[in-house]
């Protein structure tokens, strides 16, 4: 970018912005912008691709809190943006009229002498505003690579598929990637992958793309973490009594839980080893027992039912909770 382009851009009408926009406000706008009319969104655009430039130049002077200082005192200068012409007379003042109050004659005076910025024969349009700004701030610092964008997309997997992992074809906008979902990842969960996002400028890293994960509900089970949570009826009896039950098992096979003598409705055991396997571990199966009550008795199961009932009628099994309500 030369000096003169400082004069007659105007960077904030390229990001339609207002000129005492924050630079939240300026960010916002660029990011917008350059999703718009990234090349890879408007292939063989010409102009989408000149536009796309044009925005990329304007962010890179007004994200830079001095560069942008320089640029709005170079802008004030020149009355918003006008060409600097050797010698102006008339509305518009010329090279020589703005420069010559700043260094000893009055606009439109004579000129007594000229100072000189450079070593060459004549001093350069470029030189005289380098040595205004230090020395090389006007056109623009080196600036060092710029990483891209990160950018957004969503997956729907089924629970087997979240369980396991898996690779799938994501497309956001134009752009169609192969990506890898690892194992054990649960609904709602943002995955980051590493440079899947915007391409980078001047050498810079590309961006990441966050992945928000929706997991298809099973009948069965339910992720926890790398826990498989299931939950598995038992009869009264083998919940009194104790007993040993067959669990199914993701992989589809079974697995035999001990249930212990008393178990009541509700409560959880563990299955070590039998959960979500992933590069940190591998989970638990845990199993969530619930007394399953027949709908119809034949006859001489309800006599049994009904002399056990009989047996315990001394027993209040609601006793310790009205205790606990009265505190």
């Amino acid at each position: 970018m030369t000096g003169q382009d400082w004069f007659e851009k105007d960077f904030y009408a390229t990001l339609g912005v207002p000129k005492d926009a924050d630079a939240t406000a300026i960010k916002k706008a660029y990011r917008k912008l350059a999703r718009k009319l990234h090349p890879d969104h408007n292939p063989g655009d010409a102009e989408s691709e000149r536009r796309f430039k044009e925005v990329g130049e304007a962010y890179a002077v007004l994200s830079d809190p001095e560069e942008r200082k320089q640029y709005d005192a170079v802008r004030a200068m020149a009355g918003g943006g006008a060409r600097f012409s050797a010698g102006g007379s008339g509305g518009a003042a010329g090279f020589e009229d703005l420069f010559g109050g700043m260094f000893g004659a009055g606009a439109g005076g004579p000129r007594t002498s000229r100072t000189r910025y450079s070593t060459g024969a004549n001093a350069g349009f470029e030189d005289i505003l380098s040595d205004m700004f230090g020395g090389g701030g006007f056109t623009g610092r080196s600036r060092g690579p710029v990483r891209g964008d990160d950018i957004a997309a969503s997956a729907s997997l089924p629970f087997r598929q979240a369980v396991e992992g898996a690779t799938m074809q994501l497309t956001v906008g134009e752009r169609t990637m192969t990506v890898r979902i690892p194992a054990g990842v649960h609904d709602g969960q943002k995955i980051r992958l590493r440079g899947k996002g915007q391409p980078g400028a001047a050498g810079g890293e590309p961006g990441d793309m966050v992945v928000t994960v929706s997991v298809e509900p099973h009948p069965v089970y339910q992720l926890d973490g790398r826990n498989l949570r299931i939950t598995v009826p038992v009869t009264f009896a083998e919940a009194a009594l104790g007993g040993t039950v067959e669990v199914p098992t993701l992989d589809g096979g079974t697995v035999r839980v001990k249930v212990p003598a008393g178990t009541p409705s509700g409560r959880t055991l563990r299955v070590k080893g039998k959960g979500v396997t992933t590069p940190a571990g591998t989970g638990d199966l845990l199993v969530t027992v619930t007394v399953a009550v027949p709908k119809n008795l034949p006859g001489d199961a309800r006599e049994a039912v009904e002399a056990f009932a009989a047996a315990t009628a001394g027993e209040d099994p609601r006793a310790e909770l009205r205790a606990l309500a009265a505190r």
